[in-house]
């Protein structure tokens, strides 16, 4: 299908590359050091903290947040086209799920310098964005905040003309462990390859899960940005898993950004191959049948794709750039007292909101997203875990149908207006934000309307700036560049994280 011509700024990346070579592979990217005033700004929070404890009612200083949403900051997994747009047209099915493997590991190293959350999106808020790829295909990605109490964050992906597919729900919790905190990343997304599999429904799925997050140093020290702990990459059509681990650094010995794992057949045991380096620098596969190591992907030199978002002008209050602008801009000021009475604004109003829901007793619903249909039966029996799925009915078969029907969906690129959808529903179920969690690591006609947008209508990357391929340097905000808020973070009613390990310590 032809595609419309768009102009769009990317906003600059403000990953640092690290090198492999090092010791302990970590430089002063992954540190923010705790400057005298920021010492001031953390005193008042010490006080209320207690291991195991979790954090949606701590105040946080702004020099630890990002200046975008999680449900932008989601994107990083998408953000690698050359290992992402290959991976379903391999044959084999053990090297297809290697190049899924090489895509999963591809995108750790995207971040911030030091150590930085992303705001916590409001219930109902939005993200969309698009990539334009170099063979003139176009990848969507759509998301929306469908759960505050517990926060999930419903996220869908699709590159038609390349049969992929992505569907997931982000369920962060947080977790303080003394001088720690982390963000114990629940939640699962699922891939599919939609010209593989004995299902043409359904496609070949692949079922991943996430390391955990982790900032050291919170109350004095350097603060340093870990991830830990077991991750999964499941197919279960072709019994293979992988298990991935993210090695935290001990007291006495161990090295920062770590990972090992395994990639193996469930069904016999048998061991295909051994996964060794560094998540930030170069990852090798070493073969059991020959003993062959070779480069796997080498996120030294890597150079991400970040993805294009419309104009601020076009977007509504309730998607994330336009919603946390005047926050963003605090931060980049370093006014932290502006950032603060921002963000507080946008918290207050969704307690306002919450509360005319329960006086109302009405009933609240995503715009974008529907409940999964699971169970024995369902149309999508064995996809329980990520809870909310794309509300869409998209035909694989026509390519040309598949983009105006993602596009119907929500405004994605430069020139589409708001589809007219009806306000946004409410539920009971939905709690008035407390406060703020410490860290999150928290219609047809519309779319057959889209023409060539004219060179005036600029879609603003969402990592702003000029092209360049680091995902986070300072942004200077415009009307056209993103904004983000500190991340809430809160418990689910589950406590059997309450004595939760911290993993430096093991």
């Amino acid at each position: 299908m032809p595609l419309p011509h768009v102009h769009a700024h990317r906003r600059t990346s403000l990953t640092g590359n690290k090198s492999s070579g090092d010791e302990q592979n970590s430089g002063p990217e992954d540190e923010t050091v705790v400057e005298p005033d920021q010492g001031n700004v953390l005193s008042h929070i010490i006080s209320q903290l207690r291991p195991g404890a979790d954090l949606s009612r701590v105040t946080l200083p702004t020099f630890i947040l990002e200046p975008r949403s999680m449900l932008e900051r989601i994107t990083n997994f998408m953000a690698h086209p050359e290992t992402l747009l290959p991976m379903a047209d391999i044959d084999d099915p053990l090297e297809r799920f290697v190049s899924v493997i090489k895509f999963y590991l591809s995108g750790w190293h995207i971040k911030p310098p030091g150590v930085k959350k992303p705001l916590n999106p409001i219930l109902g808020e939005t993200f969309n964005c698009y990539w334009d790829y170099q063979d003139g295909t176009r990848g969507y990605y759509i998301s929306e905040q469908t759960s505050h109490h517990p926060p999930k964050s419903s996220y869908f992906f699709m590159a038609p003309e390349h049969h992929i597919r992505i569907d997931g729900t982000l369920k962060p919790r947080s977790k303080f462990l003394g001088n720690s905190a982390a963000s114990l990343m629940e939640g699962t997304a699922i891939l599919r390859f939609l010209n593989r599999g004995t299902d043409p429904t359904k496609g070949e799925r692949y079922i991943l899960t996430q390391p955990n997050m982790y900032a050291r140093g919170i109350l004095f020290g350097k603060m340093k940005y870990e991830l830990g702990d077991h991750s999964f990459v499941r197919c279960p059509e072709n019994h293979l898993v992988a298990d991935l681990e993210f090695k935290t650094k001990g007291y006495f010995s161990g090295t920062y950004n770590a990972i090992g794992g395994t990639i193996k057949n469930e069904q016999t045991g048998e061991i295909y191959y051994d996964i060794s380096g560094f998540w930030n620098g170069e990852m090798f596969l070493k073969s059991h049948a020959t003993g062959k190591k070779e480069l796997l992907f080498d996120a030294t030199h890597a150079k991400h794709t970040p993805p294009l978002v419309r104009p601020l002008e076009e977007q509504t209050d309730r998607e994330s750039q336009k919603l946390w602008l005047s926050t963003v801009r605090g931060l980049y000021a370093r006014d932290h007292e502006v950032a603060t009475t921002e963000k507080t604004k946008i918290e207050d109003r969704q307690r306002e909101e919450a509360a005319k829901r329960a006086e109302e007793g009405a009933e609240w619903k995503p715009r974008l997203f529907r409940s999964v249909r699971g169970g024995p039966g369902g149309s999508e029996e064995g996809e329980e875990d990520i809870d909310w799925i794309i509300d869409a009915e998209i035909d694989y078969n026509n390519i040309e149908k598949t983009h105006q029907q993602i596009l119907a969906i929500a405004p994605i690129i430069p020139g589409q207006t708001p589809s007219s959808q009806p306000p946004a529903q409410y539920s009971q179920r939905d709690q008035p934000s407390t406060g703020n969690d410490l860290i999150d690591f928290d219609s047809d006609s519309n779319a057959a309307a889209v023409a060539a947008p004219s060179s005036s209508q600029k879609g603003a990357d969402l990592l702003n700036g000029n092209g360049s391929s680091g995902l986070m340097t300072p942004l200077q905000p415009s009307e056209s560049t993103s904004q983000q808020q500190p991340v809430e973070r809160v418990d689910s009613s589950t406590a059997d994280l309450d004595v939760f390990v911290d993993a430096q310590e093991k």
